[in-house]
């Protein structure tokens, strides 16, 4: 029994062995991908089979099937039905369940390892596949079931959330920086979420509605007019061009006056520095630090210098403090 069939095949697609035994076409499709949105070699095999199989009544794709003129039998034959069926040389088509076919390859397996049996050519043939970011659909459904059934979910509010959106972000940069690949994915996901949550929320609002497909929509408009070296006439040939392209098109994006427009002050305070600082150099105006008295303008001058040496200061300041937590845990051990 063989997934594919590698044979000279005759006019008719078949070859000897296959006209002896038949053939089982096992089809299988992506609930992702729209019903009757099936590959070609799919559809090819769909209108030449002798008898089209779905175990599910409610399959989707029947619809579809027979609006196209496929006659489709709802039955669930066991393995040794489906090999009778395929006798004389027939072709059988098995639309697969949501759940595959475990039943049936199990049977067929236990069927040709008996060697009491000849059995059919076998071909599993994929009718619709995902494509990168599928994915992505299971979470918008999953999200859509939490916020209408769960009683914590349904009740939340963008307010609610926002401490949340604060605590994956801080839990996904302890991820980076110790190197965790499982808890990286982890924390991406718990991100990803507050993305959807926020999204599945904003459906409901009764004045200004918006879904995860207009943030989306929104996102990959706004990363193409900030890329024109990639999308468009203009070239970068390094990161700091990049960069002016993109504050560049931002301001005009936005009308802004100020580099320091759209630098949000609740940050924290050696991000903001640095931040002010990076602005500052990209739009090339040398502005010298204020001169005041306390740790704060000592802080300042730190992160403006880590800037401009290419140092995160919050980075820098966490594995610092690292290093002193496993100190004083090896003080408290008697180390």
């Amino acid at each position: 029994m063989n997934a594919t069939s590698s044979r000279a095949h005759g006019p008719h697609g078949t070859d000897a062995s296959e006209a002896a035994a038949g053939r089982i076409v096992l089809l299988t499709t992506s609930h992702r991908v729209a019903p009757g949105l099936l590959s070609w070699p799919a559809w090819q095999a769909l209108r030449d089979a002798d008898r089209v199989l779905c175990a599910d009544g409610a399959h989707p794709q029947l619809p579809y099937l027979r609006e196209a003129g496929i006659a489709v039998d709802e039955a669930a034959p066991t393995a040794q039905e489906l090999v009778d069926a395929c006798a004389g040389g027939r072709r059988v088509v098995v639309v697969a369940t949501g759940e595959g076919e475990p039943h049936l390859t199990d049977g067929l397996a236990r069927l040709a390892g008996s060697g009491r049996v000849r059995m059919p050519e076998l071909e599993l043939l994929p009718a619709s596949y995902d494509l990168p970011g599928a994915r992505l659909l299971d979470l918008v459904q999953v999200m859509d079931r939490i916020r209408a059934e769960c009683p914590w979910s349904s009740r939340q509010t963008h307010q609610g959330l926002a401490k949340y959106g604060i605590e994956e972000a801080y839990e996904l940069v302890e991820a980076i920086e110790a190197g965790d690949r499982d808890e990286l994915r982890e924390e991406l996901g718990d991100v990803l979420l507050q993305v959807v949550f926020h999204s599945r929320i904003a459906e409901e609002d009764a004045d200004a509605p918006f879904s995860i497909d207009d943030v989306a929509g929104g996102i990959v408009a706004k990363l193409i007019h900030r890329h024109p070296h990639v999308f468009g006439d203009e070239t970068a040939t390094t990161p700091e061009e990049v960069k002016e392209h993109w504050l560049r098109t931002k301001a005009v994006e936005k009308r802004r006056t100020s580099v320091t427009e759209g630098v949000p002050l609740g940050q924290p305070g050696l991000a903001l520095a640095a931040k002010l600082s990076s602005r500052a150099h990209t739009a090339g105006l040398d502005v010298p630090l204020p001169q005041g008295k306390g740790v704060g303008y000592e802080l300042l001058a730190m992160a403006a210098r880590a800037e401009a040496e290419g140092v995160d200061p919050e980075a820098a300041l966490r594995a610092a403090a690292r290093a002193y937590r496993d100190a004083i845990r090896e003080a408290e051990s008697g180390g």
